[in-house]
C-alpha cells in the first residue's frame, strides 16, 4: 500500500471531509480542549525568579543549569560592514518535529496533536505528532519522555517519507535547527486524547483558519513529496535549480557573513535589566520573563524568557502563470543567526518595522500591490502564529498572490531574486538549508 505514494497524498487532499474525524469534531475538539485546561502566563522579573538570571559580567541571560537555551548579543557584519545588533537566542541543539502518518479505511491520514506553548496567542494550535527539544526527550528537565517518542527514536523501521533538518527562524535564533520528519507507519497506535487523525485537505482548510495550524506542523508538512505526484516534470527542462544555487553558492563564496557574540550589555541599542531585554529604537520584539503554568505537559510550571512581538510582520509569495507553469518569487536572504550564510526566502519579508525601499522595484511594487489586491487574484492571505515555545504572541500575516506575468519580469529584478515553480521548491525542501523557514511556511499553504 505504501508503494502507492503519489495516489495517497492526492487521496488524502482531496478529502476534506475526514474518514476518522470531521472537521466540526476536530474544532469542537479543539474548543473543549481551550475550555478546560488550566493555563496561566505572566510577566515576571528576575527578582522573582529563582532559575533564570542575567549574568551582568558576560552580559547574557541564562539558567542555573546552563541547559535549555541561553539569550546572547549579537552583531551582524557583511564583508567586515557592520550591519546590525540585537539579542538571539542560542539553542544550537537539533530538536525533533516529526508527524506520523497511516493509511486508514483507505485514506492516509495524519496524527495531530493539540498543544498549547507559553506564547500562543489562542492557546491550543495543531502541532506534529512530536514536537520535542533534545532537552525535552533526553529529559534534561526531569519530566516525562514525550508521546510517540519511540517510533521517531526507531525510525528505521517505518516508511520514512520526509527527513530533513531544517533552519529555525534566523531572525531570532542563532544557528538553530530541527530535524523534520514524516513517518509513514502500519500498525495499530494508541491515540491519546490530545492527538487525533486528520486527513491533508483537513489540514490544509485548516490552514486557512487564523492561528490553528502552528509553524512547526507548517514546516514538517511544507515537506511533503509533492514533486512525486506530478506526472512530469517542468524542473526537467528548466533552470531553475541551476539559478537557485548559482545565487546561494556565488554569495557564500563571494560575501565574508559573520555573526559574532557580544555581552548584551555592550549592545548599543539595547539595554537589559531584570524586567528584560528591550531596544532603545524601534524593534520587532523584546525579551520578557514569564511565569508559565500549563496542565497537561511534560512539566507542569516552569519560567522562562520569551521573545515578545511589538507588531505583526508580513511575508508574501507573489505568484505568476504562463503556460500551464506557476512561478513563484523568491529572495536570497542572509540573516544574523543563518546556518550557512543564507537561504532563499519569500520575495517580501519583512519585520514590523520594515520601510519599504522605494528604489527596490520588488517591494515598490508590492507595497502598492498590497493596498489593493483584486479578491481573483489573492490565493492566500491568513495571519498565522510563529513558534510559541520560545515566542511571545509572535503573529505574521502570510500572503501568497497573482500578479501579471510581466510585472516583474527577470531582467528587471536585482540579482538575488529569481522566479521558480512549486517543483523546483519541492526539489529544494529535500535538501537541508536552502530555503528558510518563512518559504517553508509560505508552501505548506499552497493550494495542491
Amino acid at each position: 500500500m505504501t508503494d502507492h505514494l503519489p495516489e495517497l497524498l492526492l487521496s488524502s487532499i482531496r478529502d476534506r471531509s475526514g474518514g476518522v474525524h470531521s472537521m466540526e469534531e476536530i474544532t469542537d475538539w479543539i474548543d473543549e480542549i481551550n475550555k478546560t485546561t488550566t493555563v496561566h502566563i505572566r510577566e515576571i522579573s528576575l527578582a522573582e525568579d529563582t532559575f533564570w538570571f542575567y549574568d551582568d559580567v558576560d552580559g547574557v541571560v541564562l539558567n542555573r543549569k546552563r541547559s535549555f537555551f541561553a539569550v546572547r548579543g549579537a552583531r551582524f557584519f557583511v564583508d567586515d560592514n557592520f550591519l546590525h545588533e540585537q539579542p538571539v537566542i542560542a539553542q544550537q541543539e537539533i530538536g525533533f518535529l516529526g508527524i506520523i502518518g497511516k493509511v486508514i479505511d483507505g485514506r492516509l491520514h495524519f496524527l495531530m496533536q493539540a498543544k498549547i506553548e507559553p506564547g500562543n496567542v489562542n492557546y491550543v494550535q495543531l502541532s506534529p505528532t512530536l514536537q520535542a527539544t533534545k532537552s525535552n526527550f533526553t529529559r534534561a528537565h526531569g519530566g516525562v519522555l514525550p508521546p510517540y517518542f519511540d517510533y521517531f527514536e526507531n525510525a528505521h523501521r517505518y516508511r520514512i517519507i520526509y527527513d530533513q533538518i531544517q533552519t529555525e527562524q534566523a531572525s531570532r535564533f542563532y544557528k538553530k535547527r530541527n530535524r523534520n520528519i514524516i513517518l509513514l507507519i502500519d500498525e495499530d497506535i494508541e491515540v491519546l486524547p490530545n492527538f487525533k487523525w486528520m486527513t491533508l485537505g483537513q489540514l490544509k482548510e485548516m490552514l486557512k483558519l487564523k492561528n490553528l495550524v502552528n509553524m512547526s506542523s507548517r514546516t514538517v508538512l511544507s515537506g511533503l513529496p509533492y514533486l512525486i505526484m506530478q506526472k512530469e516534470h517542468p524542473i526537467t527542462d528548466r533552470h531553475y535549480l541551476a539559478d537557485v544555487f548559482l545565487t546561494l553558492n556565488n554569495y557564500k563564496m563571494l560575501h565574508d557573513t559573520k555573526s559574532v557574540f557580544s555581552p548584551l550589555n555592550q549592545l548599543i541599542d539595547w539595554r537589559a535589566d531584570e524586567y528584560g531585554i528591550v531596544s532603545k529604537k524601534e524593534a520587532p520584539f523584546e525579551i520578557r520573563f514569564f511565569d508559565i503554568e500549563i496542565a497537561g505537559r511534560e512539566v507542569g510550571h516552569w519560567t522562562q524568557p520569551l521573545l515578545k512581538a511589538t507588531g505583526t510582520g508580513l511575508f508574501v509569495l507573489p505568484a505568476r502563470e504562463k503556460e500551464g507553469i506557476t512561478e513563484y518569487l523568491i529572495k536570497a536572504t542572509p540573516e544574523i543567526g543563518s546556518f550557512d550564510s543564507l537561504e532563499m526566502g519569500p520575495a517580501i519579508q519583512w519585520e514590523s518595522t520594515h520601510v519599504a525601499d522605494r528604489d527596490n522595484p520588488v517591494e515598490r511594487y508590492v507595497s502598492g500591490l498590497l493596498k489593493k489586491m483584486p479578491d481573483k487574484d489573492v490565493i492566500v492571505d491568513i495571519i498565522l502564529s510563529e513558534e510559541g515555545g520560545r515566542f511571545y504572541h509572535e503573529q505574521n500575516r502570510n500572503v501568497i498572490v497573482r500578479i501579471p506575468y510581466d510585472a516583474l519580469p527577470r531582467e528587471a529584478l536585482p540579482a538575488e531574486y529569481m522566479w521558480v515553480d512549486l517543483s523546483t521548491l519541492c526539489a529544494l525542501i529535500m535538501s537541508s538549508n536552502c530555503l528558510n523557514i518563512q518559504l517553508r511556511n509560505l508552501i505548506s499553504l499552497i493550494p495542491i
